[in-house]
């Protein structure tokens, strides 16, 4: 599918990586969380079109309840998208969800979005009383749930990992536009196809490598929404960035704090610290989108095309970086990179 210029979103997301502040240490939660809130006004005076928030549990990141964030975006913002990246509906209930994503749908005017997932981290799931061994399970189950929610407004279900519905009704029902619902998928085939079988949009995250590496992801989409008589949805992505006035300053802004972030969850998973090469051979040629406008906007507006994109998703929180140089990130993204890669696009 060749991507249209005109309806293509360009999107932000942030976990509220914890940052430092004047003093260069590391600034109490609250505070990220007030400053996420600015960052998601700003955002939507820039005209960037989505923000998406994603729910962790753990220190480093300040969001564990991305909707109450997402409503204080909503009551000082008029016309940004407002979403999630993601929801861990693995360790959550989704009547609770659906009830609290149809609350921000309304208090927003029908801005709401959600993006569901497992999780790129373990937490959530001993923290909510869930058992790593029905990790499978668990989303299946609740994915079938929640898109059964979407669709009727009154549910019978039965499952092992909930208590069973029979003919209950939940509110407050959507309005007639309904809910935008993505599945983040991290790259298995499997996901791809639940994604088709619960006629949802498919959120790709890719955080590592080239992303033309996905295009057979892609391509089993198309085919199993043939086979499977269902409509093709818009496809996302959502990959880490930053932008800087030029390419040098913007590498060597970003460097410092993506290494710590990628560092620290290295010590925990078994991975190598970050070499600096490694750093530069992914902003040159992977799914690492930092540099200046014009590169990073030539960089998004391949990977749109080279994936049929009706979305892209810039993670631009990566580490501990300063807040004042989040907002000039975000600035630059919407006012110059968005406008840069629809003329790339129409051109």
């Amino acid at each position: 599918m060749t991507p249209d210029p005109a309806t293509l979103e360009l999107g932000l997301d942030t976990f509220g990586d914890v940052t430092t502040g004047p003093d260069g240490t590391l600034q109490p939660q609250a505070q990220v969380l007030r400053e996420v809130v600015d960052q998601g006004v700003l955002a939507d005076e820039a005209g960037v079109d989505f923000i998406g928030l994603g729910e962790h549990h753990r220190d480093d990141f300040a969001i564990s309840a991305p909707e109450v964030v997402l409503a204080a975006i909503a009551a000082r913002t008029r016309r940004i998208r407002l979403g999630t990246a993601v929801t861990v509906l693995s360790s959550d209930d989704p009547v609770r969800v659906f009830q609290r994503f149809s609350t921000l749908d309304a208090v927003s005017s029908g801005r709401a979005e959600v993006i569901l997932g497992r999780g790129s981290f373990t937490e959530s799931y001993p923290l909510f009383g869930y058992d790593l061994a029905d990790y499978d399970q668990l989303f299946e189950e609740k994915v079938d749930l929640f898109a059964r929610l979407l669709r009727e407004e009154e549910v019978t279900w039965q499952g092992g990992t909930r208590p069973a519905l029979s003919k209950a009704r939940v509110y407050p029902r959507l309005g007639p536009a309904g809910l935008v619902t993505w599945l983040g998928v991290g790259g298995s085939p499997e996901s791809v196809i639940r994604v088709v079988r619960h006629d949802l949009r498919l959120m790709l995250a890719i955080i590592g490598g080239d992303p033309r590496r996905f295009v057979p992801y892609v391509d089993l989409y198309h085919r199993a929404c043939a086979q499977l008589n269902q409509p093709v949805r818009p496809i996302g992505v959502h990959s880490p960035g930053h932008v800087g006035a030029t390419d040098e300053e913007a590498l060597e802004v970003f460097w410092p704090h993506y290494r710590r972030l990628h560092d620290r969850i290295g010590r925990e998973r078994g991975w190598p610290p970050m070499a600096k090469a490694a750093f530069l051979n992914e902003a040159t040629e992977g799914s690492l989108y930092v540099g200046g406008p014009e590169t990073v906007a030539r960089r998004i507006a391949a990977t749109v095309k080279a994936l049929g994109l009706s979305r892209f998703d810039l993670k631009y929180a990566s580490g501990p970086m300063p807040h004042a140089q989040l907002m000039e990130s975000i600035r630059l993204y919407g006012t110059r990179v968005i406008p840069l890669v629809r003329e790339m696009l129409a051109g």
